[in-house]
């Protein structure tokens, strides 16, 4: 716990500048399949700041909810409403509400992962953070998400998912614990390895995360609310949340251009390159 509360304590000591321009880069790194983690590490350590940790991307969570939210709102509305009338008609057969359950289900790996590593993942320094092993996850999500460019069908849509399809994309969810993996590239590399079409699969990603975004979002305001953070901590972080979902919803927009029109395989290739960079960093002394 107190690591935790120093952690998000230092963050707002960075102050409006440094948080709206982490922000910006959290805000599109976010939602794209190339590790938030990774730029909000390794931005810092090049301009000698400290490093905001784990505490500031949970944080800045909730600008991913709200650009998930208003890009797709329309599916959600669907849902939520579709599953509401399905609820009390009493046929539950309905897609719309079976997608909803499975969105629910796909979030208990996570969960169930994150309760069980909260002693790691949520300390000062935790050994996951460290550049190295950013590195080495960036360069195995870049061979993996090439697999499943390579070997894949890409011919699925979301009508066609089933509960197994979403429990195992909410299973490669999982991975998005270890800093440099993305929860954006872990969920979207599993759909596409299922056979999804490329911009299918980036929309089904999306709408399985949105519970465990705002859990990981909403647990952190309320351990900042624990501490009892006063009116300028909260101003700080209200303006990076602004800047980040405004950044987000771009992050989306280009996203789902890409996949529509094209590959991932720009992403395969940034990622690649940047575990390249971040190892080559490190053995080098470059990095710490």
């Amino acid at each position: 716990m107190a690591a935790v509360c120093t952690q998000s304590v230092d963050t707002v000591a960075l102050g409006y500048a440094k948080v709206s321009l982490l922000g910006v880069v959290q805000g599109i790194t976010e939602l794209l399949p190339i590790s938030s983690t990774a730029h909000i590490r390794v931005l810092p350590a090049l301009l000698g700041w400290q490093d905001p940790g784990s505490a500031f991307s949970a944080a800045m969570q909730l600008a991913a909810l709200a650009a998930v939210v208003s890009f797709f709102w329309h599916d959600l509305r669907d849902l939520t409403v579709n599953s509401w009338l399905v609820v009390l008609r009493r046929k539950l057969d309905d897609h719309y509400f079976r997608l909803s359950v499975w969105i629910i289900l796909a979030t208990v790996p996570i969960g169930l992962a994150g309760l069980a590593l909260v002693g790691v993942l949520n300390t000062c320094g935790s050994p996951l953070r460290t550049l190295s092993v950013i590195g080495w996850a960036c360069l195995v999500m870049a061979l993996l998400l090439a697999f499943a460019e390579v070997y894949a069908r890409h011919k699925r849509t979301i009508a066609q998912a089933s509960m197994v399809d979403a429990l195992l994309v909410g299973i490669a969810q999982v991975g998005a614990l270890i800093p440099g993996v993305s929860r954006s590239g872990s969920t979207l590399t599993a759909a596409l390895a299922l056979g999804f079409q490329r911009d299918e699969a980036a929309r089904f990603s999306f709408l399985l995360g949105l519970p465990a975004i705002a859990l990981a979002g909403l647990k952190e305001l309320w351990e900042l609310h624990k501490i009892h953070l006063d009116a300028h901590g909260w101003s700080v972080l209200a303006l990076g949340l602004v800047v980040a979902s405004i950044s987000a919803f771009f992050a989306i927009w280009s996203l789902m251009r890409i996949l529509e029109r094209f590959t991932a395989w720009p992403f395969v290739i940034y990622r690649a390159l940047l575990g390249i960079v971040l190892l080559a960093g490190v053995a080098t002394g470059w990095l710490i």
